[in-house]
């Protein structure tokens, strides 16, 4: 199913759909590609847009320009801008800011990073502000690095054969 300008879809499932306006309710779909893109309880593999709202979603990969995630879950997402509230991500990645508020983050980077009340397993930005729980910073990462290398040569020296 594709369109061309506004779309609105209620309670479907979708292959493909892509228009420069689109609002997806209750539904699952493939891929979603558009300019504006507005979802509220959607499941997408993948969603690509210039402006994305996502209220009480689940995706894989999340691309966009500006990017609203609200009680949502994603694997990946990235942006120039990225603003998560309340929800799950696994990767947040974003060239200009973060704004996370009562969410939870594997990695998350960017230029500036906001946050109110959110954990993250690992945080790489330059300007960081507000209240974060974090489980690894820049040493204790380069740390586990550096031990989870020496391990591995450690068992690839063992198992070489000659």
């Amino acid at each position: 199913m594709k369109a061309k300008k506004e779309k609105e879809i209620k309670k479907s499932d979708i292959e493909f759909l892509e228009g420069e306006f689109i609002n997806v309710i209750q539904s699952t779909a493939r891929s979603v590609d558009g300019g504006h893109v507005n979802l509220q309880q959607v499941g997408a593999l993948s969603i690509d847009g210039e402006r994305i709202e996502a209220s009480q979603c689940a995706s894989g990969v999340l691309t966009g320009g500006d990017v609203d995630l609200n009680q949502c879950i994603c694997t990946i997402s990235a942006a120039d801008n990225l603003s998560i509230n309340s929800s799950l991500s696994g990767i947040a990645i974003s060239r200009d800011e973060v704004a996370a508020s009562k969410s939870a983050v594997g990695l998350m980077a960017a230029r500036k990073i906001k946050s109110e009340n959110t954990s993250a397993f690992l945080v790489i930005g330059g300007e960081i502000e507000g209240n974060m729980t974090t489980l690894l910073d820049w040493k204790s990462a380069l740390s586990l690095g550096a031990v989870l290398g020496g391990i591995w040569g450690f068992f690839t020296l063992l198992t070489r054969r000659k």
